[in-house]
This record gives C-alpha cells, sequence and structure tokens, in this order.
C-alpha cells in the first residue's frame, strides 16, 4: 500500500516547471517536462514543421531524442531539420532512426539518457498497447513523451492514439500551419497558455484567410 500525502503537503507541494516564454508561453503555459503530449494532424498541415520547431524549443531545458519511425534518417526530415535551423542546437538534440520501444527502453535506462522522447508516428510502432504506454510513463516519471499521431475525420487515428490524447497533459491538433492547443498549464487570466500557435505564417494566412 502507497504512503497516503496529508492535505498540507498536497497544498504545498512543489513542482518543477519550464520557464517557456514568447509564442510557446502563450500556447503551452509554463509545463512540467514530463508525462505525455500529443500532437495531431493531417499530412500536409505543417506538423512535422511544428513537431521540428517544438524540439528545438525544448533543447532549452532538456535533452530531446526525436525518433522517426516513419522516415527514419530521409531526405525530407533532413529539410524539415533544416528549416528549423536545427544545427544551432548541436548536441541537445540526437535522431533515433526508427527504433524500436525494446531498444529505446534500454536506451533510458543508461545515464545521460535524453529527458525528453518525441515517437513519429505512434502508429508506426507496430504492437505498441495502452500497458506498454502506461509502463513507459511509469517507468522513467521524470521524462517527457511527445507521441506524434496521424489524423482521421480530425481525430487521433486508431484507438491507441486517441487514448493517448486522454491521457496527456498537452494536446495539439495541427491544421493549416497553426497548432492549436489544450493544455492543463493554461493559467487564462495570465495569457499562459491555450493561445493558437502560427507554425508559418504565409502558409497560415493563405489557408485560414485567403482560401475563405
Amino acid at each position: 500500500m502507497g504512503r497516503a500525502i496529508s492535505n498540507k503537503n498536497v497544498l504545498t507541494a512543489k513542482f518543477e516547471v519550464a520557464e517557456f516564454d514568447g509564442d510557446f508561453l502563450a500556447s503551452f503555459g509554463k509545463p512540467e517536462l514530463r508525462g505525455a503530449w500529443l500532437i495531431y494532424g493531417g499530412s500536409g498541415s505543417g506538423k512535422t514543421t511544428f513537431v521540428m520547431q517544438v524540439c528545438k524549443y525544448l533543447t532549452r531545458f532538456r535533452r530531446v531524442a526525436y525518433n522517426s519511425l516513419e522516415q527514419g534518417l530521409s531526405l525530407s526530415l533532413q529539410k524539415a531539420w533544416e528549416r528549423v535551423g536545427m544545427e544551432e542546437v548541436g548536441s541537445k538534440i540526437i535522431l533515433l532512426n526508427k527504433e524500436s520501444l525494446k531498444d529505446l527502453r534500454c536506451r533510458l535506462q543508461k545515464k545521460q539518457s535524453p529527458d525528453v522522447v518525441v515517437v513519429d508516428s505512434v502508429q508506426y510502432w507496430h504492437g505498441f498497447k495502452w500497458s506498454d504506454f502506461t509502463n513507459l510513463k511509469d517507468d522513467f516519471p521524470e521524462k517527457l513523451f511527445i507521441f506524434v499521431s496521424h489524423e482521421k475525420a480530425g481525430q487521433p487515428d486508431g484507438k491507441m492514439a486517441q487514448k493517448i490524447r486522454y491521457d496527456s497533459e498537452v494536446k495539439i491538433r495541427v491544421e493549416g500551419y497553426k497548432a492549436f492547443f489544450t493544455t492543463r498549464y493554461e493559467v487564462a487570466e495570465l495569457g499562459e497558455g491555450g493561445a493558437d500557435f502560427v507554425i508559418w505564417e504565409q502558409g497560415a494566412q493563405d489557408y485560414w484567410i485567403n482560401s475563405l
């Protein structure tokens, strides 16, 4: 049986949050960099560029591993990497080339392992089950797992991706080069969290304004 936590200790507990700023603060709030986030959207929506922007920004706070399950090391991934200026962050980010869940777990058990792991896309971890997801979070409670998902009819594609969305602290849907947020770290009166994030100004304008 686990130890019960007193009323006072609940109220006085301290949590480490990331001091986001600018557009990231307006959209994400000040999140804990642990648990799970979900980013989902359709093809051609700007999702890959947005994921890269998030990865680059998170290197200010943690070491990041981007597990490219769908593309692996490819020309299109390299172009997206270049587009956000990823070379500026040096060794604070690594690319995992279609790394399996088993191999990732081994990696995370080592000292100096990445603090943030991006899984792109969850549909390509074949056989990935709910128990795998919960065990990953339970076994590595200080890590942040960002799952990227395809979209179908405006929803994460598949039951597994939908279950991850319900469990995630930050849920982000990408459409027309804009990212739309639902975050548990929103403090509306301070303007922290929940604001739409523009991934690419011209693309978003063409999609949301010029196409009307």
